[in-house]
């Protein structure tokens, strides 16, 4: 790499980073933010919500806006938004300011995490020193989710949970001072207007769809509010499809989405996101319900997660020099797999935190050879006009995958514990095993299914020929 390159990549992997940290760094704290600033129990799980739907309902419609009016300044634009929302989080007083800081937050992912991987792809061409950046963002990106919960309660514990949100403005502010001496601006050369009508129902779709699974998770799969909430996202979704149909500048050529390489790239991007990131609920259940762990303690626990994560961001772009993005995917998915379902053997007795850390350890580097694999599979081989739309795409794959899981997984976990009748120990532990079973499932199916279907671009068939 060049100087600027590095600089370039420091700036944007610190963003990203930092927006990373912030989905789940609340998570331990809640309890405490709720007893200090007034908010009831039954609405806490707002807070996080809140900066959900706006992170993964938000991100395609932004990714678009960078395209149109430059990534840059999109980027800069998002970071001043982050560290004013991080700031209002800091100082908040009642619950309402503290969800519009969280909500300003969920917003300044939406802008930054795809303007910072266009950017990304725009300063490294096609080849090893792209995939060895995406492998670092990947790794940083997964990382962060689980630095976010060992934070949180660090944070907590030590100082305040203000400074969850603090922690964010010298950052903010310090990435807002080099990048624009050291990021260029980017965007197509074609100039095209945006599609309203399909920003608005996609927004509103995603929005429905991302409510629809967290009621699910607080409530049920049969609550009215759930079912209403899925019944919009399928109109407004259906709707978005014959918008884009019709409309003569797109917001997403569906086209695009018939190339393997894009639908299965994100495909495997969702579920690569939906599988880890629900495991560490499951087991900080497990940790904090069976074995009675601190929070701060279940969080520490997770450090060997983030150590796994950073050893697969530099493994995924060797593993596709070696064996190419769609056979990085299969192995990785089926060593995940595998590392997954050992966790079934977890029991009552104190030493299962050996088998837990290793099997997180293996199982969160295998998952970063998957999303490394999903990154650059999802963005190669498109043009500059293409690749924001592209990553994009990607973008709101990693935020759907990171919002859909911990849902699901709780709802499969809630109803065996209402099938037991219970909510002590052994029932939560049987609760847990049975979401584990079915994560790995997860991760084993998709294994098969990119082996079948992923198939590579003509163009790439032809100039391999």
């Amino acid at each position: 790499m060049t100087g600027r390159q590095r600089l370039t990549l420091i700036v944007l992997l610190t963003a990203s980073f930092t927006l990373a940290v912030d989905f789940s760094i609340l998570n331990v704290a809640l309890p405490t933010v709720g007893a200090d600033i007034g908010f009831s129990l039954e609405n806490l799980q707002w807070i996080a919500t809140s900066f959900a739907l706006c992170a993964a309902g938000l991100t395609l419609l932004f990714g678009r806006v960078a395209d149109l009016v430059g990534r840059r300044r999109m980027f800069i634009i998002g970071m001043a938004l982050l560290g004013a929302g991080s700031l209002l989080g800091g100082i908040a007083s009642g619950p309402i300011l503290l969800i519009i800081a969280r909500v300003a937050q969920g917003i300044a992912t939406a802008i930054v995490v795809p303007a910072a991987l266009s950017l990304l792809l725009s300063s490294f061409p096609e080849g090893k020193l792209r995939e060895k950046a995406l492998g670092l963002n990947g790794a940083l990106m997964a990382a962060g989710f689980t630095t976010g919960a060992i934070l949180g309660g660090l944070l907590t514990d030590l100082l305040s949970w203000r400074w969850a949100f603090l922690i964010n403005v010298p950052v903010a502010a310090a990435v807002l001072v080099l990048a624009p001496m050291v990021l260029a601006e980017s965007r197509p050369t074609d100039k095209t207007r945006l599609d309203v009508p399909g920003a608005i129902t996609v927004t509103l779709g995603l929005l429905a769809l991302v409510f629809g699974l967290t009621r699910a998770a607080e409530s049920s799969w049969t609550d009215p509010t759930t079912l209403g909430a899925f019944a919009a996202a399928v109109i407004l979704l259906a709707a978005f499809v014959a918008v884009e149909h019709r409309t003569a500048t797109p917001l997403v050529p569906l086209a695009i989405l018939k190339r393997p390489t894009v639908a299965w790239g994100n495909i495997s991007g969702i579920l690569a996101f939906v599988t880890e990131t629900s495991l560490v609920f499951l087991l900080t259940l497990y940790l904090q319900q069976v074995l009675d762990y601190t929070p701060l303690g279940a969080g520490l626990a997770f450090a060997v997660l983030g150590l796994g994560t950073v050893l697969g961001g530099v493994l995924g772009p060797k593993a596709i020099s070696r064996v190419g993005n769609k056979r990085a995917i299969v192995y990785g998915f089926t060593v995940q797999a595998i590392a997954t379902a050992s966790l079934v053997l977890l029991s009552y007795d104190p030493a299962s935190i050996i088998l837990l850390l290793i099997a997180t350890f293996v199982g969160g580097a295998a998952n970063l050879v998957v999303i490394v694999g999903f990154m650059v599979t999802a963005t190669t081989g498109l043009s500059d006009k293409e690749s924001g739309l592209a990553t994009g795409l990607a973008t709101m794959s990693q935020q759907i995958g990171i919002t859909m899981g911990i849902p699901v997984m709780s709802a499969i976990v809630t109803a065996r514990l209402v099938a037991l009748g219970s909510t002590d120990a052994p029932a939560v532990l049987s609760g847990v095993t049975l979401a584990i079973w079915v994560n790995a499932a997860l991760c084993l199916a998709t294994a098969m299914f990119v082996a079948c279907f992923l198939r590579a671009p003509v163009t790439e068939e032809a100039s391999a020929s």
